[in-house]
């Protein structure tokens, strides 16, 4: 399927948020924790770190969308790596873990450092993908869905983008959140499937925040996010 083809709304699933990331306009609202580079040059948002890679871990960031979503839904956007090493995560359900908004001034703060999220004191999901920052993963591509709070690894796919020199276009990205069953697909693909029994790693995660990261000195482009509430009966 091309990329840009308009999307249809599918069985079971509404369109309740979407958003071009076309301009600064689009963004007015939106959260960064840490610093990066936020531009448009080609009409799609362009993230890139603002400061040295050589700061570890204070050289990456977040990039919050301000809404708050349901707890079954899909998330859809496209997404192009222009520079490599580095990786990109989409945080979803993430609140407070005593059920607060995500940026309850009663939340500690967050700077883009990479455990406050995982082992702080926010609940989330979380999938990385494009993740070309160690060795062993420019070696061997994969996708990883991890839960928190925590650092619970809990599925695992391949990752089918290919290395920045051999991208051609955008890829079509969707995540999936229906009760507990989360799958992730590139340009319509499975990706990973995972059932949380809500015991294993806590309780099933309910609604809340999405949000881009990446990890310095990536920089890559994403465009037209869409979020749709899905029917749990369907699933």
């Amino acid at each position: 399927m091309n990329v840009n083809q308009a999307k249809q709304e599918r069985p079971g699933e509404r369109l309740i948020y979407t958003n071009a990331l076309a301009s600064a306009a689009d963004v007015e609202g939106f959260r960064l924790e840490g610093e990066a580079k936020i531009s448009f040059p080609e009409g799609r948002m362009r993230l890139e770190n603002a400061l040295d890679p050589e700061q570890g871990q204070k050289s990456n960031f977040v990039f919050w969308c301000p809404e708050s979503f349901p707890a079954d839904i899909a998330v859809e956007w496209e997404f192009v790596p222009l520079a490599e090493p580095g990786l990109c995560i989409l945080f979803f359900a993430a609140a407070g873990r005593e059920g607060q908004d995500l940026f309850d001034a009663a939340l500690k703060p967050r700077t883009g450092e990479y455990p406050q999220y995982h082992s702080g004191d926010i609940n989330a999901l979380h999938v990385s993908y494009f993740r070309r920052r160690w060795p062993e993963e420019r070696a061997f591509h994969t996708c990883n869905l991890r839960k928190s709070c925590g650092f619970h690894l809990v599925a695992q796919g391949a990752d089918p983008i290919p290395d920045v020199e051999d991208c051609e276009g955008l890829y079509r990205v969707r995540l999936e959140k229906r009760g507990g069953h989360i799958s992730f697909l590139i340009n319509g693909l499975p990706i990973f499937d995972w059932l949380d029994d809500g015991q294993a790693f806590g309780p099933l995660l309910g609604g809340g925040k999405i949000g881009f990261r990446q990890m310095a000195p990536l920089v890559a482009e994403y465009a037209h996010l869409r979020v749709y509430e899905l029917d749990a009966r369907q699933f």
